[in-house]
C-alpha cells in the first residue's frame, strides 16, 4: 500500500492531557493576553510539538475558545433548582467565584474578538451559543410552570444582562462582581424586569 492510499490517521489525546493544554492556554492568555499569544508559546509550554497541535485544532482562536469552554466555571445547562429565580441565584453563586479572574479575560477575548473575526466566530459557536441555548430552555422552563409571562420583554436580554453585571462591575467601580454584590443585582434589576419577585 502506497503512503498516500493509507487513511489518515487522527491523533488522540487523553482527556488528562487536554486538560493541561487547556490550563497551559489559560494560564498565557491570563499572562500575555490574546494578541501576543502564540501557538509556539503553547507548544513550548505544554511540550507539545505545534504539529499535534493543528492536528486537532485549525488554528489559535479554535483552540482558545475550546479551552475557555473547558475552564469555564458556569455551565447554565447544569442548573435546575425547580424555580428560575432559584436558578439565576444559582448561576450567578457559582459565576462570583471566579468573577474577577473570569471578567479580566472575557474582556480582552472580547475586545480581541472585535479585531479578529476568526475568535469572535469560535468564542460564539463554542461558548457563547451553548450558554444562550440553556438560558433559553431555563426561560422555556419557566414558562411551562406558569412563573414567567411569555410576553415579557425582558427575556430577550437576559443573556446580555447577566454578562454585563460581572463584566460592568470591575470597571466601573474597579471592584470585583462578588456574590453579594450578584445576588442584589438578581434581586432588584433581573427578576422584577422578568415580572418575578426574589
Amino acid at each position: 500500500m502506497s503512503d498516500l492510499s493509507r487513511p489518515v490517521r487522527r491523533l488522540r489525546m487523553t482527556l488528562e492531557r487536554k486538560r493541561e493544554l487547556y490550563e497551559t492556554v489559560m494560564g498565557l492568555v491570563r499572562e500575555v493576553g490574546y494578541d501576543a499569544l502564540t501557538m509556539d508559546a503553547v507548544a513550548a509550554r505544554a511540550q507539545l510539538s505545534k504539529a499535534t497541535i493543528y492536528r486537532l485544532w485549525s488554528g489559535k482562536p479554535e483552540l482558545v475558545a475550546s479551552a475557555l469552554r473547558e475552564n469555564k466555571a458556569v455551565r447554565v445547562g447544569e442548573v435546575d433548582t425547580g424555580s428560575l429565580s432559584g436558578d439565576l441565584h444559582e448561576i450567578v453563586r457559582r459565576i462570583s467565584d471566579h468573577s474577577a479572574q473570569d471578567a479580566s479575560v472575557l474582556r480582552g477575548l472580547g475586545l480581541a474578538a472585535q479585531r479578529d473575526p476568526a475568535l469572535g466566530s469560535a468564542l460564539r459557536e463554542s461558548l457563547i451559543e451553548p450558554e444562550v441555548g440553556a438560558l433559553r430552555l431555563m426561560l422555556a422552563r419557566a414558562l411551562a410552570r406558569g412563573e414567567l409571562d411569555e410576553d415579557r420583554p425582558a427575556t430577550a436580554f437576559l443573556p446580555q444582562v447577566m454578562l454585563g453585571a460581572v463584566i460592568a462591575r470591575p470597571l466601573l467601580e474597579d471592584r470585583p462582581a462578588d456574590a453579594a454584590y450578584l445576588a442584589q443585582f438578581v434581586d432588584a434589576m433581573v427578576l422584577p424586569a422578568l415580572g418575578l419577585s426574589s
